[in-house]
């Protein structure tokens, strides 16, 4: 493992040649701190919503709002992670430059990043869901928080795009064979959200 400033990291599971500000379509899976079930409960095969889940939904619907190069596709909450595919979309103009032109002047001046603007990538757009979705916590008083990482996934053809986009819509079909279920009666005595 390398060191920064003293300390361990954990190095990045990205692609070190991919620009994530690329035009493409990524399958990402974002999950809740520890696997806590905050969004809620699978009950018959259908997702039933918290609070706070329901919040998930609005701010991941929303992304195209912030970012308008942005285009949704396949989405699910579940009670302890979403998975949702990406298309970033950008125009020509601004996939060729990879850097937006009023910042041109001064990035001489500063260190040069290889992958360009990092307003207008896949991190950044994670980052924005996630803030938007805290905020709406902290200002309902509940005892939540993220995993610090995501998971991505370049989709790289049709076959793999609709085997992605057919295991998001089915996932709570298959919610107890599922890598992020964990038992639902444990995880809902030890870690409901704090509600008013």
């Amino acid at each position: 493992m390398d060191k920064f400033k003293k300390q361990y990291r954990t190095k990045s599971t990205r692609l070190q040649y991919w620009n994530y500000g690329w035009n493409a379509a990524y399958f990402v899976t974002i999950c809740t701190a520890n696997r806590k079930h905050y969004f809620g409960e699978v009950v018959q095969g259908e997702m039933q919503l918290s609070d706070i889940g329901r919040c998930a939904e609005k701010c991941w619907n929303e992304i195209p709002e912030h970012f308008p190069f942005v285009i949704l596709d396949g989405f699910v909450v579940m009670p302890n992670h979403v998975h949702g595919i990406i298309i970033i979309n950008k125009p020509m103009t601004t996939v060729e430059t990879q850097e937006p032109q009023e910042t041109q002047n001064i990035a001489s001046l500063q260190p040069q990043n290889k992958f360009g603007a990092q307003s207008q990538n896949l991190a950044a757009i994670i980052r924005g869901f996630k803030i938007g979705v805290t905020k709406y916590a902290k200002s309902m008083q509940l005892n939540f928080a993220w995993q610090p990482r995501f998971h991505e996934h370049i989709i790289r053809n049709e076959e793999s795009y609709l085997k992605i986009a057919d295991y998001i819509q089915t996932n709570p079909l298959r919610w107890q064979e599922d890598r992020y279920y964990q038992n639902q009666e444990l995880e809902n005595t030890l870690c409901k959200p704090i509600m008013k």
